[in-house]
Order: structure tokens, then C-alpha cells, then sequence
């Protein structure tokens, strides 16, 4: 029973009725069809939940089980090491279940894990007292339920720009590369009052910006991912150590956040 409370925290956010569940030596796979849900998951010993998700197109990575965020925070910052790699940190985006959290590059990090292995995850003052709760997890591979949740979204199961990340800076663009003119997104038609999307796109050699793609986005039916793309149209960045005309092609992400006013 506590395994279904847990699926349904890590696709909704929310609790939902029991799921029907696939058995097998992998992470755990449900599927939804008449909800248009893919979701794998893996409860840790820790009492973490992390599953990927595909949701009606829109793929996702979610963590639940965390201390509640505290205030009205939008994000919070979770330090990372998968594998081999360096404990870095990533922003994680707060859902309405404040015990729950949405990655911001959430195929990039299926693709990580479904090796299986050592995860580190630090939480910043996520104890009662202020001190950081570490989470050292051994977890399983995933032969094929993270590969179905990516392919159910169209998301590629080997992606070069995975490498290119890394270059993003913690505001979202490389270092020494500004914004001439930002991306002005309109307000899509939506029920919600508020939102947020992620874009990466390839800076190119005059400053535009071209294969543009929603890394995640929340609330999933909220349309906010395709509205972010269509505010990136006329945006334009600027490298002042670059002639312009000649700016080296990089990867750059940024972060959308839409409010009703």
C-alpha cells in the first residue's frame, strides 16, 4: 500500500486510487493509457521516493518524500552525484505537495540513473535544526521502464546535449553571454494561475537562438512549455568577448516563470 501512495505522489503530486503495476527486476513501471501516464519508479530504503514520468507528452523527474519546503518558495536546491560524478547542486521546482519536487532537466538525469548505482542526494538544512540531511543510495538499474517513460514522451534514449549541460551557469547562460533582448513569453490559456517552464536552446553565431526544446515544465496541462517556446522567437543574447556575427555555438537553459497578474 505504501508503494501506491508513493506512485501516486510522484505522478500527481496528490493521492490517487490503487494503479495497476507491472512486476518485474527493474524499477517499477506503471502505466495510465486513459490518462496518457508512463511512470517508473524506484522507493529507496531511505524513505525517498524517484520516479520519471511521462504525462500526456510532458517527461519528468520527481522526488518525494522530502522534508516540506518552507515558506512560498518556487525552487529548492537539491545536491546531486550520480555515479562517478561531482556532488553538484540542481534546482528542483516545488509542487503543490511541498514534500514533492520536479527537476528542472529531467531526461538528461533519466538518462543517468537508469545505469543504476551510488545517488547522493543532499538536502540543505532539511532537518528540523538546520542541518543537511544526506541520502546515500545504492540503487538498481533500469533495463527498460526509464527507457519506456523517455520513448513514451519522445524523449531520445542517447542525447548529445547531455554532455553540453555542465556549461549552463546557475542563472542559466555560460559564462560572459548576456541577454540583448529576453525572451517575452505571452500568458498561454490556461486554468492556472501561475507556472513554469525550462528551455535549453544553441546559441547561435549572431546571437539568435535555434533548436529550442522544453527540458520540463509544470503544471504538465498547463501549456506553459509551449508558450515559452514561442517567447523565444525575437530573443537575441550577446558575448561583448566575441565578435559579433562569430559567437562560438553553446548550449544555454533559462527558466520561465509565468504568474497571472
Amino acid at each position: 500500500m505504501r508503494h501506491r501512495t508513493l506512485a501516486a505522489l510522484l505522478i500527481l503530486g496528490t493521492a490517487a486510487p490503487a494503479l495497476a503495476q507491472d512486476a518485474q527486476e527493474d524499477w517499477d513501471l506503471i502505466r495510465q493509457p486513459e490518462q496518457k501516464t508512463t511512470l517508473a519508479y524506484i522507493p529507496t530504503t531511505t524513505g525517498l521516493g524517484i520516479g520519471f514520468r511521462c504525462v500526456d507528452g510532458v517527461f519528468g523527474a520527481v522526488i518525494a518524500g522530502l522534508p516540506a519546503a518552507g515558506g512560498n518558495d518556487r525552487t529548492r536546491i537539491l545536491r546531486m552525484k550520480v555515479g562517478d560524478d561531482e556532488l553538484a547542486d540542481s534546482v528542483w521546482n516545488v509542487t503543490t505537495d511541498r514534500t514533492v519536487a520536479l527537476a528542472d532537466y529531467p531526461a538528461s538525469l533519466a538518462r543517468d540513473m537508469r545505469d543504476g548505482g551510488p545517488v547522493t542526494i543532499v538536502i540543505p538544512r532539511g532537518s528540523e535544526d538546520g542541518r543537511n540531511i544526506r541520502h546515500e543510495l545504492q540503487l538498481p538499474g533500469s533495463s527498460a521502464a526509464i527507457d519506456e517513460t523517455l520513448t513514451a514522451c519522445g524523449r531520445p534514449l542517447v542525447d548529445p546535449r547531455d554532455a553540453l549541460l555542465p556549461e549552463i551557469g546557475e542563472g542559466g547562460l555560460p559564462e560572459g553571454v548576456t541577454w540583448a533582448r529576453p525572451p517575452r513569453p505571452r500568458y498561454p490559456l490556461t486554468q492556472y494561475l501561475e507556472g513554469v517552464a525550462v528551455v535549453t536552446c544553441v546559441l547561435q553565431p549572431d546571437g539568435s537562438l535555434d533548436q529550442c526544446a522544453v527540458e520540463s515544465e509544470f503544471p504538465v496541462d498547463g501549456r506553459f512549455g509551449r508558450a515559452a517556446l514561442r517567447g523565444v522567437d525575437r530573443a537575441r543574447l550577446t558575448s561583448p568577448a566575441e565578435v559579433e556575427g562569430a559567437y562560438r555555438p553553446r548550449i544555454i537553459g533559462f527558466r520561465t516563470i509565468f504568474t497571472m497578474q
